[in-house]
Order: C-alpha cells, then sequence, then structure tokens
C-alpha cells in the first residue's frame, strides 16, 4: 500500500494522512482540519506538540528527527546484519538476506522487495492477469488502491477492478461464489484498514478463499499490514500466509521501518515479478538503509506486535468508559474489540475543533491521545485512527480515562 509512505507510518490516526484527499496531499488539503487555514504553520505546530509529548500511544516514524532516525538505524544496524560486507548493488547482498528471511516468515518459495508497496501491487496484479487470462481484479472499494493510488491499476497496469460487495467489511464466501461477473484474481485487504482495520474470522477467510478458487482465480494478501493480524486468527504468520498465492507485506506501517515492501509467492512468480521490478523503475542501485531499518523492524517489533494487539483491547475498553463518564452525547469505538492494535474513534464534533483539542492537549500535559482527525460519513461526526505500540503499553485503564477527560474539557 507507495509514493505516499512519509505519511502513511501509522494510519490516519498515528500519522499524518487522509482520506479520499490522498495522503500525499494531507498537508495541503486536511479534511476540516487547521490546515486549511494555514497548512505549512498548522502542520509544524502539530508535529511539534506530538514530537515533545512525553505519552503517547504510539510513536511514529514521522515524528523522529533525521538525526533520530539515523542514530537508531547506526545503533542497531550491526546488530541484524554483518556491516563488513559489501554493499547491495541493484537488489543483490543485504536486499536478497531480507527476501529470504521474510519468504521463510510467510512460508513461501521465494520474495521480491520493491521500494514501495504500490509498485509490488501494481507488478503482482499485472503478472497473475497475464497467468489466468484475466485483467479483472476483485476488491473491496475500500481498497487502498481503490482510494489512494489514482487508479493506477487501470492507469498503469491494465486491469480492470471489480467489487463483489460495498459492505464496511471484506466479501464473503457466497458474495466471491455469486458474482455475477468473471475474476482472475481475488485480492482481500487484511485487514479492511478504511473499514476501521476489520478482519473476518478465520473460518470465513477460509470459506472466501475457497470460493474464489472455485472459480478458478487466484488470491492474493494486500497485507500492508498482515504483521498484526495473527492473534486475532490464531494462526501464524505463514499458516495465513499458505492460503494466498501471493503476499505483500509492508515494512514501514506496523514495523517502523523508513519504507519498502516484499511481494511473496511461488519462485516462477517472484522470477517475473523481478524482470516487472525492471520495468517498473524499482531496480534501484542501492538500498542498504531502507532494508537494514526493515530487518531492525522484524528483530524488533515483529516479536511485541502480539503484546501490542492485547493492550489495544484495553485502551479500546477505556476510552468508551472515558467519553461515558465525560457524557458525550455520542462515540464509537471501531471494532468494539479491535481486531488489530488500531482502530478507529468516532465523535460528533467538527473535525478542526478535535485537531486543535489534540493539539492543545499534547502542547499544555505533554500527553497526546489522538492525532488528526477527518470528517468522513454523516455530517458532524469525525473519525481518527487510534494506533497502540510500544509506548501505549505504558498506559494503564486509568490513565486512558482521564487522558480522555483532559481532552474532551478541551473541546470547543
Amino acid at each position: 500500500m507507495d509514493d505516499t509512505e512519509a505519511v502513511d507510518q501509522a494510519g490516519r490516526g498515528g500519522a499524518d494522512q487522509v482520506g479520499r484527499v490522498g495522503r500525499a496531499g494531507l498537508d495541503q488539503a486536511g479534511p476540516g482540519g487547521p490546515d486549511q487555514v494555514d497548512p505549512g504553520a498548522a502542520r509544524e505546530r502539530r508535529l511539534a506538540a506530538f514530537r515533545a509529548a512525553k505519552r503517547v500511544l504510539s510513536r511514529p516514524g514521522a515524528d523522529l528527527t533525521y538525526a533520530d532516525s539515523l542514530e537508531r538505524l547506526a545503533r542497531r544496524a550491526p546488530e541484524v546484519f554483518d556491516l563488513g560486507r559489501t554493499s547491495d548493488m541493484y537488489g543483490d547482498s543485504i536486499v536478497e538476506e531480507l527476501e529470504r528471511r521474510v519468504a521463510g516468515l510467510l512460508g513461501k518459495e521465494d520474495a521480491a522487495f520493491f521500494p514501495t508497496g504500490t509498485m509490488a501491487q501494481q507488478i503482482a496484479v499485472r503478472v497473475w492477469a497475464g497467468r489466468t487470462g484475466d485483467a479483472t481484479v476483485a476488491l473491496h472499494p475500500l481498497a487502498h488502491p481503490e482510494r489512494h493510488e489514482r487508479d493506477a491499476f487501470s492507469a498503469v497496469s491494465g486491469v480492470r477492478t471489480v467489487h463483489p460487495t460495498a459492505e464496511p467489511r471484506l466479501p464473503n464466501a457466497e458474495e466471491v461464489r455469486e458474482f455475477e461477473e468473471p475474476f482472475g484474481t481475488l485480492m482481500l485487504e487484511l485487514p479492511l484498514r478504511e473499514a476501521g482495520f476489520v478482519l473476518p474470522s478465520w473460518q470465513e477467510l477460509v470459506d472466501v478463499v475457497e470460493a474464489a478458487r472455485e472459480r478458478d482465480a487466484v488470491v492474493h494478501f494486500d497485507g500492508a499490514r498482515l504483521w498484526e493480524c495473527g492473534p486475532h486468527f490464531g494462526r501464524g504468520l505463514a499458516e495465513i500466509a499458505d492460503l494466498a498465492d501471493s503476499v505483500y507485506v509492508s515494512f514501514y506501517k506496523s514495523l517502523e521501518g523508513l519504507g519498502g515492501a516484499v511481494l511473496a509467492g511461488p519462485r516462477s512468480f517472484v522470477a517475473e515479478a523481478k524482470a516487472w521490478r525492471h520495468r517498473y523503475g524499482g531496480q534501484i542501485f542501492q538500498q542498504y538503509p531502507t532494508v537494514l531499518s526493515a530487518l531492525i523492524g522484524l528483530e524488533d517489533e515483529l516479536p511485541r506486535l502480539p503484546s501490542y494487539v492485547a493492550h489495544a483491547r484495553v485502551v479500546a475498553e477505556a476510552l468508551r468508559e472515558g467519553f461515558a463518564q465525560a457524557g458525550v452525547p455520542f462515540f464509537r469505538v471501531h471494532p468494539g474489540v479491535p481486531h488489530t492494535h488500531q482502530f478507529q474513534v468516532w465523535l460528533p464534533y467538527e473535525a478542526s475543533a478535535l485537531d486543535e483539542a489534540s493539539v492543545r492537549m499534547a502542547e499544555e500535559t505533554g500527553t497526546a491521545l489522538f492525532r488528526r482527525w477527518f470528517t468522513e460519513g454523516p455530517p458532524g461526526l469525525s473519525v481518527t485512527e487510534v494506533t497502540v505500540a510500544g509506548p501505549g503499553l505504558e498506559w494503564g485503564a486509568e490513565d486512558v480515562r482521564l487522558a480522555v477527560r483532559e481532552f474532551v474539557g478541551r473541546v470547543g
């Protein structure tokens, strides 16, 4: 899931993101927020407040200075790779090491590293279109390629998209089996971020994959955030990935890498994908800083994700209790029990007022409970995304409830 990587580090509520405007244009056109008045000044004020905050639920890479990022990279890199080896050139050396490691984690024959997830998925659907003889991809209308990539599938890769369902969840087996049009590839975004980072049950996922197979379609997982899906499914990464013919994973969202993605699948599929990677401009001379950050993320963040998911459920429940105690006339935490370590919060106020309350609270108390707010859905309602990562583990339920009280008191 990209040319938007600099602002997509932790979800709409965890970094500076946007809905339909497109993440790359967020700070020029933040919907409903203070950026409409003075984008540059508002953005700098917001980032300064969040960087200075001592208590946060997550600390996305966008909060770090260049010096902070480089210090972390220099400190941890010698522990994840032999820095005495010759540097990479056009995808060898450390790049191949990352590819092998991710292929092993996902239980796939091979893997290819890409500079962006957009490119990886463009190539995945293109390769499958050629192999199946059907250039139609079935996916959800809220999926990242449909909402945030400027119709790249059709404009760049010549594939057509169809939607088995428009419900705010992934399609079920019946919808896939009974869909009236043929398609060669079923793409499933795990989790479906725009609908609230939602996942099907394990049996539902198995059933929908089987339904696609009945139609002789291949299955591709848009797994930008696949890393944190294991606790919900009660399965390991390899067992989840085994359901799909190909899988894409990202390194900068959940794993706090500098960027990059991997596309994994059968050996012949990956070989063809690498040929297209060259044609699409992804054969980059040297990529070791990004790859090192990915290896660090696999070492540091991947083992901790289950604890983030578990604590997100504590935070979500405490948010509900806090809003109820504060007398907020309407609120929703969605899903009720988070499926991953990210979820949505809906409140009945304008996004500009909620943005201002978020920034003021960070400035005045050193605690940042929420990040950006967006006006989506019915008029008068705004939504944010909450990410619970390492720093959030320090918050108890009472800390969250007190922070909600502080926040609501600033909403004017």
